[in-house]
């Protein structure tokens, strides 16, 4: 099992499947002519309570429920023994460490991350499902408040017995997760896919789910800010990207935003699309530049069967990131 495996560089599987509060879904890829292709998806709504996202406390609530659910939609794409998983933001803590030294060692590293993480975890770190992958190399003048260079290292942080309930699930829904991974960082692997012209860049993405809604400000590919926010938080997501681009020009030596993403919103529920729409409008005017919208169909196409409804496209995005992880544009 690995838990970010953002940016990595192993095959992922042939089927992701994601896990939310709401839904359960899946699509699988197949690759014609060599370029990547969605050839089936798949979803079914999970009922209210089955699933509930969280850092600390137990997720799974009605276990048969969505072993149901799971298995139908698996059943959809064709049974797949292997899939990767994609689970809600919410289930872990994405922190960005830095090290002026890094060790030589594997193993030494990895508990020096633990050791370094565990100041902050909410639960004891022999708990902890720790993962982690390099980051972006700091030069001198980066970051403000450290001072200094090094190398980053992207972590990942969530209770040992939650990855553990949503590996189970699959497992008795008759599928191996053999990689797990968090949704935003999915849908950044889908830019990165069909994007070309981010890599070059800094970039904004914000992941709006109905639950919570994550911020990551990107440096080419190199993630250099992480924040999520669940929808109960006090304060507004406006608010949350005001601090966000406030410490990006401040600590980051941010040189500018050329492009920003927003994502997720054609499943956000109607009753939130004016407030979306004012936080776009607000966005936008904030960076002198269009708000795109994450499109998966720029790294992978559909088959002609798969009618492109908007929120289809922001389900499918995070799966088809999982799926293309590590694949450089074309």
């Amino acid at each position: 099992m690995s838990l970010l495996s953002f940016l990595h560089d192993s095959p992922g599987p042939a089927v992701a499947v994601e896990l939310t509060a709401r839904y359960v879904s899946a699509a699988s890829i197949e690759y014609r002519a060599g370029q990547p292709v969605v050839s089936a998806h798949a979803g079914e709504a999970l009922p209210p309570g089955a699933l509930v996202p969280s850092l600390t406390a137990p997720n799974v609530q009605n276990r048969q429920a969505v072993v149901a659910a799971l298995g139908h939609v698996l059943e959809q794409v064709g049974r797949p023994r292997r899939v990767g998983l994609v689970l809600p933001d919410l289930v872990a803590k994405v922190s960005l460490v830095r090290f002026e030294q890094v060790p030589a060692r594997a193993a030494d590293l990895d508990q020096l991350i633990r050791w370094q993480v565990r100041k902050t975890a909410p639960f004891s770190i022999e708990d902890a499902q720790v993962s982690f992958v390099p980051g972006i190399v700091v030069a001198p003048g980066l970051d403000a408040s450290a001072g200094g260079s090094g190398q980053e290292f992207v972590v990942t942080l969530a209770r040992r017995a939650n990855i553990e309930d949503y590996e189970a699930l699959c497992a008795d829904a008759g599928a191996h997760a053999g990689l797990v991974d968090l949704a935003t960082l999915n849908v950044i692997n889908a830019v990165l896919a069909g994007t070309p012209a981010v890599a070059a860049v800094d970039w904004l993405l914000v992941n709006v789910a109905p639950d919570d809604a994550s911020i990551a400000i990107m440096r080419g590919p190199h993630l250099i800010f992480f924040r999520n926010r669940a929808a109960d938080t006090e304060g507004t997501l406006e608010d949350l990207v005001h601090q966000a681009a406030m410490y990006y020009e401040d600590r980051l030596s941010g040189g500018g935003l050329r492009r920003a993403f927003l994502t997720g919103v054609a499943g956000a529920g109607a009753h939130h699309a004016a407030d979306i729409e004012q936080f776009r409008q607000g966005l936008q005017d904030r960076l002198k530049a269009p708000i795109e919208t994450v499109d998966p169909r720029a790294a992978a196409t559909l088959t002609d069967r798969i009618s492109a409804a908007p929120a289809l496209l922001d389900t499918l995005t995070p799966l088809v990131g999982l799926l293309l992880r590590g694949r450089k544009a074309a």
